[in-house]
């Protein structure tokens, strides 16, 4: 069973561990997210989790949050600044990857990144929702969507979707053909040499 608290009135609640990752409304009005079983129960093991009648997508959320945490405990380009929920249905994350901002005449360097994204109820099936938190000049990326949706399949790890995102930045990955920023695909059309305008890989050493 899985007991937890409400964060705004400090009811207790006591359901059946299928109910993990689903959500609910309190009496005071909040609406919660039932979390996961105690980690101390669970294990990486996909058939443990099955057995234990955790729901597919609660079972996708529990492995993100482990390989994520894995993959950039110690990596420098690209960390977990903060999730929220448990296991996380969004995360921020720092990127340190040499890319471009908009400038008054020309792009202007920038290093500093910071993405959000959102693992919605569709989740797998569908992908999550990806934005800039920072600003940024790329052809596939303006202020309200990261473009992620036309290559994304259920079987794609979160930890693969992080990458990709820094590609992006880094102008190793870009498409002018359906930009989203119309001037950034011209200058990108233009200026082929300048690019990639961080060539370093963004896959941490296993």
């Amino acid at each position: 069973m899985i007991e937890f608290t409400c964060s705004a009135c400090g009811k207790r609640y006591t359901v059946p561990d299928a109910a993990a990752g689903r959500k609910a409304k309190c009496g005071c009005g909040e609406v919660l997210i039932v979390p996961a079983p105690a980690v101390a129960t669970l294990t990486p093991d996909v058939n443990q989790l099955i057995a234990a009648k955790i729901p597919m997508r609660a079972r996708r959320l529990i492995a993100d949050d482990k390989q994520m945490t894995a993959a950039f405990a110690n990596f420098p380009l690209i960390r977990i600044y903060s999730t929220t929920g448990d296991p996380p249905e969004s995360y921020q994350i720092d990127y340190q990857v040499h890319s471009l901002d908009r400038g008054k005449k020309a792009p202007v360097p920038r290093e500093q990144h910071r993405v959000e994204i959102q693992l919605t109820a569709d989740y797998p099936r569908l992908s999550p929702k990806c934005r800039m938190l920072t600003p940024i000049f790329h052809p596939n990326i303006d202020t309200a969507t990261i473009c992620v949706g036309d290559h994304w399949t259920a079987g794609e790890s979160l930890v693969d979707l992080v990458i990709r995102i820094g590609e992006m930045l880094a102008y190793q990955a870009y498409n002018i053909k359906s930009p989203l920023n119309a001037e950034a695909a011209m200058w990108a059309d233009l200026n082929g040499g300048k690019l990639p305008t961080d060539p370093r890989s963004l896959h941490p050493a296993e």
